[in-house]
């Protein structure tokens, strides 16, 4: 039987300098992400093709969760969630084709991602509330809290990368496992269950990231009621 392997393994090595393959499938994703973007928007017009009506109602999914979420200019926090969104989810689906790794599969990458959404809660709650105003939130109600809010801090970003790497590393696994016991057949329905996850836990990391943000930036507007 073969050992299936779910460590990401050394591609290429340049002294101290390793590239794992969990790096080329992400720039693979990157790639792919970009030159679809670059044909795709090329071929929009007044008269949307079926196609352009998809990446159209996409988009306005987006739009609308993010203005129904905050109360400040949704084009601030568009560009950033919508690629986290879109990139999380080609990432997690990538490990479909054959031949192909999910990158989120590698706590590395969801650990990237994890602190990517962290420095963007703390780089909206600087912008809507100046850093004098973001930073007193850490000893509301009293300075004794501010250890507290600090390790609140570091959990959250641990969790989101742990939720996004516990889920896609189970999916691998119990795809590889039915794939090697049953043969090609009965893996097809875990397929389908596997584009169902991955999409599901890119919408949960995004969404939760807008969570955070949201509570960052509703700060400023109770302090002013």
């Amino acid at each position: 039987m073969k050992e299936l392997e779910f460590l990401p393994g050394t591609v290429l090595r340049f002294g101290d300098v390793v590239i794992t393959d969990t790096v080329v499938f992400t720039w693979t994703v990157m790639a792919f992400i970009s030159i679809a973007s670059f044909f795709i928007a090329r071929r929009f017009s007044l008269v949307p093709s079926p196609l352009q009506e998809a990446v159209e109602a996409l988009f306005e999914s987006i739009k609308n969760l993010i203005e129904e979420t905050l109360d400040v200019d949704a084009w601030d926090v568009i560009p950033l969630l919508g690629t986290l969104w879109i990139f999380i989810g080609a990432s997690n689906l990538i490990g479909l084709v054959p031949g192909l790794k999910t990158p989120t599969a590698d706590i590395n990458t969801t650990f990237a991602f994890a602190v990517i959404s962290y420095i963007s809660i703390h780089f909206y709650g600087i912008k809507y509330q100046g850093v004098k105003g973001y930073i007193s939130h850490y000893t509301e109600p009293s300075v004794i809290l501010l250890p507290f809010h600090l390790l609140a801090d570091v959990t959250r970003i641990i969790a989101l990368a742990i939720r996004l790497f516990g889920n896609m590393l189970s999916g691998e696994m119990v795809a590889a496992i039915l794939l090697v016991i049953s043969g090609f057949l009965v893996p097809v329905p875990m397929a389908l269950l596997h584009v169902i996850i991955g999409i599901v836990q890119a919408y949960i990391f995004g969404a939760l990231t807008l969570a955070f943000i949201s509570g960052g930036i509703v700060m400023k507007h109770n302090k002013k009621q």
